[in-house]
């Protein structure tokens, strides 16, 4: 394959690699509007940036004959947030220049190993902001001969409170030098740092206007908060994927939901800022030869992580932002292969979450969490297809088939087969919103006749439904189905009954479960009605149109 404007060397390592064509980042950054000039890019996670950002400092590194000089001070200056993505910068860069000395600089890693490298002489360097620092303050990483500084996932970096780092490195490098700075999104201070060390730089996109990544498919599930561990569970036994990622907002929530899947017999591995280096290497090296399917890891903790069998991100917590979204998602679908990401989103949080994806123009599929009729049925689909596949069989095989089929009848035999395969799977949890309980009702039960009233600061307006309302007070204040009575739900607020005798040790809970506003961590509220609640408003009988029988119709919606 010939790459008419790149130097032969690169084109050669790129060919050898299997590339038939640029991707549409390499493209650009390789046009002759962009020689020699500043770049600000952007684009999404998994599309070719490493190698675009490699193929766009050629001009810098190369001699006209495709040469490098001999190594000394360094010509280029790669900086990533996290060491696995810094680690994997100096892989893809180490292919593509062939003959190129790499040294790599991060945190957690040998640093008297790494100042010997520096010393040796480097013509690329690649390492995370605060270690690359801590190296030049020392006078191992002298930059005073840079010809190119590369700035990778720049938004990251400045999100993890790496900008006095990163400001430091820069100042020590020449003017004339040529800055690429690469970012999956241009906030406000991405679009300062660009003006503070960049002139005139070509601005670059190739993220489309459809927001999140052309090969992933996002998707939606609603549950009552009560729920949501179940929920994980039926989509991992659902999608069956062959690597799954699942997101978390702190390194609690990562302990308790990694050990709730170990226990129900799910290959998991954790990442937080709670693991040291070696347990994370450990992890990503359990994903990568398959001994593990499943990662539950915290926002910071996966940064870098490139699995190429991932196909399955599920958002267990909504992250901040749709950004935060973009850059969990981002995990999968890469390199041209389709990827799914889910959203747990608790019924009170949905209005927020599609303003969310609204506003970021995210097209979501929204719908319910598979139960588990849904998943035995693509189990017995996958079953079939498993089962029917053609294999390669010797003639001890065969022996023992024939001795199998002496003793037991065909049928016996595949039901063992089918029986041994259904084994090493987890079972689906039943949700408690997915079959409405004959107490969430909205009428007078008989036993409820002395009872206490108390209100919800939700109603119809916020997606107020029995199916999840019931189980969250269940859990609020620490009753069964059957001690809840009557449910009223209105336009903003929701009236429920608990029996006189139970409703001080019931308040008493949910005041245990609030915070100091009185709040759970959805933000609803419960609270004691003064005295009996009122009554429904009667329906008007309306007449129909023209005259006639009057009806019991409410009235007409407009």
């Amino acid at each position: 394959m010939d790459f008419p404007n790149l130097p032969a060397a690169l084109g050669s390592a790129l060919a050898a690699r299997g590339y038939t064509a640029l991707t549409p980042v390499q493209s650009e950054v390789t046009a002759d509007a962009a020689h020699g000039r500043d770049l600000l890019v952007s684009a999404q996670t998994g599309s070719g940036k490493t190698v675009a950002f490699g193929l766009a400092m050629a001009e810098q590194l190369l001699s006209e004959d495709g040469a490098l000089p001999p190594a000394a001070a360094p010509m280029a200056l790669a900086i990533a947030p996290t060491r696995e993505l810094a680690l994997q910068v100096a892989k893809e860069l180490a292919w593509l220049y062939a003959d190129a000395r790499i040294a790599t600089c991060v945190g957690g890693m040998d640093a008297s190993r790494e100042r010997r490298a520096l010393n040796h002489g480097a013509h690329i360097v690649v390492g995370t902001p605060g270690r690359l620092r801590d190296h030049a303050e020392r006078g191992a990483l002298k930059l005073g001969q840079l010809r190119v500084a590369i700035l990778d996932e720049a938004d990251e970096m400045l999100d993890m409170g790496f900008r006095d780092d990163l400001e430091a490195l820069l100042d020590q490098t020449p003017p004339e030098r040529r800055t690429l700075l690469f970012s999956a999104t241009l906030p406000r201070p991405i679009v300062q740092l660009a003006k503070t060390y960049q002139r005139d730089a070509l601005r670059i996109s190739t993220v489309s206007e459809q927001r999140g990544h052309g090969d992933i498919a996002y998707r939606a599930v609603t549950v009552s908060p009560a729920d949501i561990e179940h929920a994980v569970i039926n989509l991992l036994r659902f999608y069956e994927a062959e690597t799954a990622m699942l997101f978390c907002a702190t390194r609690d929530n990562v302990r308790h939901l990694h050990a709730g899947l170990v226990e129900r017999g799910f290959a998991a591995v954790a990442l937080s800022g709670e693991h040291s280096q070696n347990e994370r290497n450990q992890a990503l090296q359990a994903l990568r030869d398959r001994r593990a399917r499943v990662c539950v890891a915290t926002d910071v903790a996966a940064r870098g992580i490139d699995l190429p069998t991932l196909s399955l991100v599920i958002h267990v917590e909504m992250p901040r932002d749709a950004e935060v979204l973009q850059h969990r998602s981002g995990r999968t679908g890469r390199a041209g292969k389709k990827g799914t990401a889910v959203l747990i989103v608790p019924y009170p949080r949905r209005r927020r979450v599609e303003m969310m994806l609204r506003g970021a123009r995210i097209a979501t599929e929204w719908g319910e969490v598979p139960s588990a009729e849904e998943i035995r049925a693509k189990d017995r689909e996958r079953l079939l297809e498993t089962l029917l596949a053609p294999v390669e069989v010797d003639d001890d095989d065969r022996a023992l088939a024939a001795e199998l089929l002496a003793q037991r009848s065909p049928e016996d035999i595949a039901a063992a087969l089918v029986a041994a395969q259904r084994a090493a799977l987890p079972a689906p949890e039943e949700l408690t919103g997915q079959a409405p309980s004959e107490n969430a009702q909205k009428g007078h039960r008989d036993g409820f006749d002395d009872v206490v009233w108390f209100r919800m600061n939700i109603g119809r307006r916020q997606n107020a439904d029995p199916r999840w309302v019931l189980p969250l007070l269940c859990r609020r204040g620490h009753v069964t189905k059957s001690e809840i009575g009557a449910i009223r739900i209105g336009p903003m607020e929701t009236q429920f009954q608990v029996p006189s005798a139970l409703a001080g040790r019931f308040a008493a809970a949910v005041r245990a479960s609030a915070n100091s506003d009185g709040e759970d961590e959805n933000g609803v509220r419960i609270e004691q009605m003064e005295g009996a609640a009122p009554p429904r408003a009667a329906r008007v009988p309306q007449r129909r149109p023209g005259g006639g029988a009057p009806t019991a119709r409410g009235p007409r919606r407009r």
